[in-house]
């Protein structure tokens, strides 16, 4: 159980159509540091979908009528709230997801700064007016919400990814129907009850929870309903098109910020101590669980071995244990498959001919800990350059040139995020412009910003999330030819 300064804010029940919901079943909410029941809550039914639905389209035309500077205080104290119960956010989160409570603190931040980004947001949802082509009349484009959404959102960061789409839907005047994933409900509930403090409607936000069986039939309600206008995911690719195709048939607008196999370069020009720096950002925040985290690190063979053998020691002084412990910067993984396919890759790495420097085992802690790990002699025939290996594992290969580099570094179906650590300006840009991704990062392991669009190409995803292209996705262009007669 999670003792909360607030108790309120741990609740059992989803939200549907305006209401706390116990639905006739529940499902077991897990600490994954120690395997302990935090909370059993509701199992949502399809018909429970269809119910909010129908309140979030009863909800429309007020949100939609509603001004703009009324939704961004709305916002606004949406993150205060957060400000005021950030440590039992934080602390709901790391005993749900298990990160480190440093990390969950920042997440926590993190989310908050959303809300305040696009309650400003909202005041600059502007239009046009287009020089008329003759005389005796207006051209106008007006930007208006594109009505009920639907959001999907992750384990891996389930207090931010709510707000990055909620902060932009209720800017924009869309309401929302919010599936968190099965493993990390609490946060979102939390955040349901602060939304109701701060004053957004019942319709406006509604929370259904379930386990994992519930996640298609809930999906197929929420993708396949008419009066559901977008669908905003944030999840593997595999999922993603899946919803993608199930939107086709009701032509909705979706946006999809799906996996990533980010490949960190280290150029033989770059400074190294700041690059291992930049790669321990990369790679284990969140236990490397991110779809930003660097899967492919590729060093220039100058700098190779003073790079791994100096990222080597500062992963060896990590500490591992439950995220709720002092000091502790490597967290569980989030459940048994997690867990499974980091070894997997290990294990199919090793048998390929890579060495293990550091680690390569689980933890003595047991459960679904595992040892920080890098290993040298990595290839790209490795399922950890093929696949996101989602753990606390550093697979490290070798490159001659620039051309290499790059090629490489594009050989793959995703295209997130790209990292790359050098000195010489000129390289800088002309990689950066090469690389295939929606983001680069040139000398930070960081790139995420409220502030800066998130999203990526090829199959790692459609559309933009946050800055000032954030609203696009939530919201539709009318044109209005007027004569004056």
């Amino acid at each position: 159980m999670v003792s909360l300064r607030d108790p309120e804010l741990l609740r059992h029940q989803a939200f549907v159509a305006g209401e706390w919901h116990g639905g006739a079943q529940q499902v077991a909410v897990t600490n994954p540091a120690t395997g302990e029941t935090l909370a059993e809550v509701a199992r949502c039914a399809p018909d429970d979908a269809e119910r909010a639905i129908a309140a979030a389209t009863d909800a429309a035309p007020r949100l939609k009528a509603s001004l703009a500077g009324d939704r961004a205080a709305v916002l606004h104290r949406f993150a205060d709230l957060m400000a005021e119960h950030a440590a039992d956010l934080a602390l709901l989160l790391t005993s749900e997801q298990g990160k480190p409570l440093a990390e969950a603190r920042g997440e926590i931040a993190y989310a908050a700064a959303f809300l305040r980004w696009f309650a400003e947001e909202a005041r600059r949802a502007y239009g046009e007016v287009i020089p008329p082509t003759k005389s005796g009349q207006r051209l106008l484009v007006l930007r208006e919400p594109v009505g009920v959404a639907a959001a999907i959102t992750p384990w891996n960061f389930p207090s931010a990814m709510i707000t990055r789409k909620l902060g932009a839907a209720y800017a924009a005047g869309c309401p929302l129907v919010l599936k968190p994933a099965e493993a990390t409900p609490l946060s979102a509930l939390a955040l349901r009850v602060l939304a109701t403090r701060a004053g957004i409607e019942p319709g406006a936000l509604q929370v259904l929870t379930g386990d994992a069986s519930d996640a298609a039939p809930l999906g197929k309600v929420l993708t396949r309903s008419p009066l559901v206008r977008k669908l905003s995911f944030t999840g593997s690719t595999e999922v993603g098109k899946i919803l993608l195709r199930q939107c086709a048939d009701t032509v909705k607008k979706v946006s999809l910020e799906l996996g990533g196999n980010a490949p960190f370069l280290v150029f033989d020009d770059a400074d190294v101590d700041a690059a291992v720096e930049g790669c321990l950002v990369a790679k284990m925040r969140n236990a490397g669980q991110t779809c930003v985290a660097a899967n492919r690190i590729l060093v220039q063979d100058a700098v190779h071995d003073a790079f791994v053998e100096r990222f080597a020691a500062r992963m060896a002084a990590m500490k591992v244990g439950p995220g709720t412990e002092p000091g502790v910067t490597v967290g569980p993984l989030v459940d048994a498959p997690t867990f499974d396919k980091v070894r997997e890759h290990v294990a199919d790495a090793q048998d390929l001919g890579a060495t293990a420097v550091l680690g390569g085992e689980p933890h003595a802690l047991g459960r679904t800990f595992y040892t920080p790990t890098v290993l040298t002699g990595v290839t790209g025939d490795m399922k950890m350059c093929r696949e996101e290996t989602f753990g606390p594992v550093a697979g490290v290969q070798r490159f001659k040139d620039e051309d290499e580099a790059i090629s490489t570094a594009n050989a793959t179906r995703a295209g997130l995020v790209a990292y790359f650590y050098s000195r010489d300006v000129g390289r800088a840009f002309r990689v950066a412009e090469a690389l295939e991704a929606g983001m680069v990062g040139v000398n930070t392991g960081l790139v995420s910003s409220p502030v800066a669009p998130f999203g990526g190409v090829k199959e790692s995803g459609l559309g933009r999330e946050g800055s000032r292209h954030g609203l696009d996705d939530w919201t539709e262009l009318k044109y209005v030819a007027l004569s004056l007669g």
